[in-house]
């Protein structure tokens, strides 16, 4: 009994010495583990504070930077640019539209910031029509302005001058126009189609441009009627009354040669047309008579005007020398191909080549033929073929020196 309490009493000493050694070792495990973990707490914890710095910093750089670009977006385009530029605001437009065009127009830096400063400050009852801006009005101004309203068409801000020379055509008068106005080409273009416009000058100038308005094919129905002189553009003057001023200067200039006109047997429109070949063909009054006598006998004789200046029109080019295909080009325009007159003048001729299509020169004698020496810039003239040849050979050298 003894020995077996004995035995008893060590085997549970044994177990408990057993176990203190168990706690013992799983203290030993757990220790460094919550170390660990604690460490991995602190590291967390500097992680997530230094992204949220780093956000912080972000944000506040990002805040700069916005209210630089907006402070910057809400003054003038350029304070020192008091150039007018002419902008058109269509019917309809939105306050983003009018703030796309006003951008796109550089009389603003930002249509988002414009769009965005009108809201806050309540304005938005902008009105269609052309506004005469300036790159250096303030944002203030220009809303103003557009609250305001603009005018039914283009209208010039300041005096000025416009000078159309002789021979040129309607797309080199009208980059002419945006030289020396506050109007675009493409304003004048667009103008040169506007058939209520052009119905309202045959209406006002019946003998100028009756014939004009029966011809078929044209490319632009005033050509050759916009006569070539200086023009005093006034302010408030508007791109209509600027056409109608150049429009009633050809009328003015050839009302003297109606009845002439009348007894040639040939249309205003006709004599316009051969007048813009002279003009262009011949630099002298001779030669611009003596021409214009050549082109008549052709067309007595039914031939082909065969003008180059026809065919460079016909392909609308400036450029130096012509190409076999141009020559060949499918136009009503191109009398290299055509018989007549074509559809009507290919550019703005002087009065002295009006005159001279009305008075010729030397019509008896004949010629048919000519070719100029584009050295010396004589003229030389031919009855046939053969003596066409001849001049051609004599001034071959010089033609082809000067076309290189």
């Amino acid at each position: 009994m003894e020995g077996r309490v004995l035995n008893n009493n060590q085997d549970n000493q044994d177990q408990k010495d057993q176990k203190d050694q168990n706690d013992s070792q799983d203290r030993g495990v757990n220790e460094p583990n919550r170390s660990e973990q604690k460490q991995r707490k602190s590291f967390s914890k500097h992680v997530i504070g230094g992204v949220v710095g780093i956000l912080v910093v972000l944000l506040i750089i990002v805040g700069v930077l916005g209210y630089r670009y907006f402070d910057n977006a809400t003054q003038p385009y350029d304070s020192s640019d008091n150039r007018v530029v002419q902008v058109d605001i269509p019917y309809g437009a939105n306050g983003k539209k009018i703030a796309d065009i006003l951008q796109r127009e550089k009389v603003i830096k930002s249509g988002f910031v414009f769009e965005y400063w009108t809201k806050a400050h309540n304005l938005s009852n902008f009105h269609a029509g052309y506004y005469q801006l300036k790159p250096s009005m303030s944002l203030a101004q220009i809303a103003k302005a557009l609250n305001k309203g603009g005018s039914s068409e283009p209208v010039q801000s300041s005096s000025g001058k416009v000078l159309i020379v002789e021979g040129s055509q309607i797309k080199t008068i009208a980059k002419t126009v945006q030289k020396q106005t506050d109007f675009t080409s493409a304003e004048f273009l667009a103008l040169m189609k506007d058939q209520t416009f052009i119905k309202s000058l045959a209406k006002k100038y019946p003998q100028l441009l009756n014939s004009a308005m029966s011809a078929k094919q044209v490319r632009y129905r005033l050509e050759g009627y916009l006569f070539p002189a200086t023009y005093v553009v006034g302010k408030k003057t508007t791109l209509k009354q600027l056409v109608t001023q150049m429009v009633s200067k050809t009328n003015d200039e050839l009302e003297p040669y109606y009845a002439q006109i009348k007894k040639s047997k040939m249309s205003v429109q006709e004599v316009m047309t051969l007048a813009s070949l002279v003009e262009r063909e011949g630099s002298t009054t001779k030669d611009r008579r003596l021409i214009a006598g050549v082109f008549l006998n052709r067309l007595d004789a039914k031939w082909r005007l065969d003008s180059d200046i026809s065919v460079f029109y016909a392909i609308n080019s400036n450029k130096s020398t012509l190409t076999n295909k141009d020559l060949q080009t499918d136009s009503p325009y191109n009398l290299r191909l055509n018989l007549g007159y074509g559809p009507g003048p290919f550019n703005s001729p002087s009065l002295t080549s009006i005159k001279a299509v009305l008075d010729p020169a030397q019509r008896s004698k004949g010629y048919m033929y000519f070719v100029a020496d584009l050295k010396t810039g004589d003229v030389y003239y031919a009855k046939d073929a053969a003596g066409h040849a001849a001049n051609i050979k004599k001034v071959s050298k010089h033609n082809e020196a000067a076309e290189k």
